[in-house]
């Protein structure tokens, strides 16, 4: 599976993109994530785990914490994907309206 399959596998769950906007600005720990969900820590240990793999998401142990964050290279891969149907002269041609 290549960068992008694995990025688009790790983002097509609802609960993993909660997870990745959750994690867009700041590093939390497994426990605090788990307790915006009302699923079983296992299943959110799960979801990190694909995100973790997908190349999503970056996973760092503090003491016996597991403390997670957005990996921005792994999102880089969806974003230039999502660009690539967006031409840019296509983009500038629809913001001055021309």
């Amino acid at each position: 599976m290549d960068h992008l399959d694995e990025a688009l596998r790790g983002i097509s769950d609802p609960i993993r993109r909660r997870i990745l906007t959750l994690l867009r600005d700041k590093e939390l720990a497994a426990g605090a994530i788990a307790e915006e969900f009302e699923v079983t820590r296992p299943a959110i240990s799960h979801h990190l785990r694909v995100l973790r793999e997908s190349g999503l998401v970056a996973e760092r142990r503090n003491g016996q914490n597991r403390m997670y964050s957005a990996n921005r290279e792994g999102i880089e891969v969806l974003k230039e994907w999502f660009h690539s149907f967006f031409p840019i002269d296509d983009h500038v041609d629809r913001e001055s309206g021309t």
